[in-house]
């Protein structure tokens, strides 16, 4: 039987659903300035279901994104409240770690956005530096390309801290990487830029095996947390998209979640969760099968 880092499930798609909002571009940003403590709320129904990390609501927060709202000034403070509310829901359970999130910049799942490398590494810095006295790791979460790989974790080391590199494949083919590339090509990138772990998110749960059986030759702890969208719509592609054009599969319960997750353990992942659409109830069955397997989560 293996020890089991369970992550925690989705958290933009969580606020919104419990603040009744309309999605904005701003997403999960606009939630935690209109609803201060939800977000720590959510940190504490995970840490309940079972999760033993929790991932900072930082995803979304960048300069490229707060300027178009005019909220550019506000960029580290938002960062400090995000962190504020996951030491907080830890504090209140008593153990867990805290993963610090470093979202895509410009856009999610298109590659083709991506700042040139000095750019995206001197922003991802800024992050990462301001995240670092509080988190325990960095998980550069949704990661579209190589380009991107290389960058995150260049930025990243300027806060000092373990990083668990996460992408986004391909959902009818999990070998590749948003941007066709193949998975394989990772390899050079993670030794090079000293990551930690390597994993695959906010992608089909289908998709996840094949994306698992590349990602396990890289001598690394890996693991998989998926999404439950429908498809990734082509109107969520284009600049400042909001999630509402985004549906979620109904049939995507907790015990369909976890029978993905306990084949991605059976391949030797370690680490596993949720994504978009997975909540607390997906944490929870997942938490119950692995104990039930005999499985330790760490």
């Amino acid at each position: 039987m293996a020890d089991v880092t369970l992550l925690d499930g989705g958290m933009g798609q969580e606020l919104i659903a419990r603040s009744g909002d309309k999605a904005t571009a701003l997403w999960a940003t606009q939630v935690m300035m209109d609803h201060p403590g939800l977000v720590r709320a959510v940190h504490d129904d995970y840490f309940k279901a079972g999760a033993t990390v929790a991932t900072t609501n930082t995803y979304s927060i960048h300069h490229d994104r707060l300027r178009k709202a005019g909220l550019d000034d506000r960029f580290t403070a938002l960062h400090m409240q995000a962190l504020a509310e996951a030491a907080s829901a830890r504090a209140a359970h008593g153990a867990g770690r805290i993963a610090g999130s470093l979202g895509p910049l410009v856009a999610s799942y298109r590659p083709e956005t991506h700042p040139p490398h000095a750019e995206a590494v001197g922003k991802y810095a800024e992050v990462a530096a301001l995240l670092a006295p509080a988190v325990d790791l960095f998980l550069a979460e949704t990661v579209a390309s190589l380009a991107h790989a290389r960058a995150v974790l260049d930025g990243a080391r300027a806060g000092g801290k373990p990083v668990w590199l996460s992408v986004t494949v391909d959902d009818e083919d999990g070998s590749r990487l948003r941007s066709g590339e193949a998975l394989t090509g990772l390899g050079p990138v993670l030794t090079s830029g000293g990551a930690s772990a390597v994993l695959a998110n906010c992608s089909a749960p289908e998709a996840m095996a094949a994306a698992l059986g590349a990602l396990r030759g890289f001598g690394l702890p890996f693991g998989a947390y998926a999404n439950g969208f429908q498809q990734i719509t082509k109107a969520f592609l284009k600049d400042s998209p909001t999630v509402d054009v985004l549906s979620a599969r109904p049939e995507m319960t907790p015990e369909l979640y976890a029978d993905f997750a306990m084949r991605w353990v059976d391949m030797g992942a370690t680490i596993v969760g949720g994504c978009c659409e997975t909540g607390p109830a997906h944490i929870a069955e997942i938490a119950r099968r692995l104990k039930a397997a005999g499985h330790r989560i760490v």
